[in-house]
C-alpha cells in the first residue's frame, strides 16, 4: 500500500479517521485555520505539541513524543489498533509527513498521507467545514520501535560505514547560511539530497517512478535534516518509491549542533 492517498480515494474511504496537522516552522498555531475550514470529520492536533516531545537541552528542535502522551492524543481522536489513518497539512507534506512516521514508530501501520494535502482537497472541488467532530474514543496502544531511529553517536557511524544523507537545502548543507540553528554546516561524511527535488510543480510529491529513480541507490541510506522533520518526509517519499523505509537521525542537525559536536562544510569529497 502507498503511503499516499489522493482527495478522490479519501472521499471514498469509509470509516477512516483524519488528521489535520497543519503547521509552519516557528510560527503560531495553526488551530485557528482548522476551526475557519477543514475536510469533514477530521480532527484537530497540534503538531509541535502532540505529535513531538517536550524540547530539551539537547535531543533536537522537535523529539520524539512521550509515548503515554501520545496514546493520549490519538485515543482521543478515536484512533483504534485497525483504523485507516489519514494525515494532512497545507500541502508541503512536511508536518503531515512527521505525523505518518510517528504513527508508523508508534505501532500503526495503516497510515497515509494525503498527497498535496489541503489544497488538493480543494482543487478537487471539493467542500471544507467547521463543524467538529466528537468521536468515539479509541484504544489504539502506541508501541513505539517500529521505524528505525538513529541518536548523534548511530548517525556518526552510519556515515562511516554506511551513507548518511543530509535532506535539507544545499546552502544550508555546504554552510553557507543557517537561519535556524546556532551552528552551520553538516554531520562530516554526510551527502546532500536536498528534498525540495521531490516536490512536483502542482503540490505534493512527484510520481513514485521518478522517486524511485531519484532513491533506488540510496537504500543503505540514513537521513536526517534540521530536526527530523523534513527527514520524516524523505523517508515519506523513498517509501512511496516503494522501497524499504529508512532510518532517520530524528534529532538531526539541531540535535548534533546542542551537543558541540564537529560540523563540516563545503562539499564531501
Amino acid at each position: 500500500m502507498s503511503p499516499l492517498i489522493g482527495a478522490d480515494e479519501v472521499a471514498d474511504l469509509a470509516g477512516a479517521v483524519l488528521l489535520d496537522v497543519r503547521w509552519t516552522l516557528g510560527g503560531p498555531s495553526k488551530e485557528a485555520d482548522y476551526a475557519a475550514g477543514h475536510l469533514p470529520g477530521a480532527v484537530w492536533i497540534d503538531f509541535d505539541r502532540d505529535v513531538c516531545g517536550r524540547v530539551g537541552a539537547v535531543g533536537g528542535r522537535h523529539p520524539l513524543p512521550d509515548p503515554e502522551v501520545l496514546q493520549v492524543v490519538l485515543r482521543e481522536a478515536g484512533i483504534d489498533s485497525g483504523t485507516p489513518v489519514v494525515v494532512y497539512d497545507d500541502g508541503d507534506g512536511m508536518a503531515a509527513a512527521r505525523t505518518w512516521w510517528t504513527l508508523r514508530w508508534a505501532g500503526h501501520e495503516d497510515v497515509r498521507v494525503l498527497d498535496g494535502g489541503l489544497a488538493a482537497w480543494t482543487r478537487s472541488g471539493r467542500e471544507l467545514t467547521t463543524d467538529v467532530p466528537s468521536p468515539p474514543p479509541g484504544a489504539f496502544t502506541v508501541t513505539p520501535g517500529a521505524m528505525t531511529v538513529l541518536d548523534a553517536d548511530e548517525a556518526a557511524t552510519w556515515a562511516d560505514e554506511r551513507e548518511l544523507v543530509d535532506v535539507r537545502a544545499p546552502e544550508r548543507y555546504r554552510g553557507e547560511n543557517e537561519p535556524i540553528d546556532p551552528v552551520a554546516g553538516h554531520i562530516p561524511g554526510a551527502v546532500n539530497l536536498p528534498l525540495a527535488e521531490d516536490n512536483a510543480s502542482g503540490g505534493g510529491l512527484v510520481d513514485a517512478d521518478t522517486l524511485r529513480g531519484r532513491y533506488e541507490k540510496h537504500t543503505e541510506a540514513a537521513f536526517y535534516c534540521g530536526s527530523g522533520v523534513g527527514a520524516a518526509r524523505t523517508a515519506l517519499a523513498v517509501t512511496a518509491a516503494r522501497l524499504p523505509t529508512p532510518p532517520i537521525y530524528i534529532g538531526s542537525w539541531s540535535d548534533w549542533t546542542s551537543q558541540g559536536r564537529q560540523a563540516a562544510t563545503g562539499e564531501e569529497s
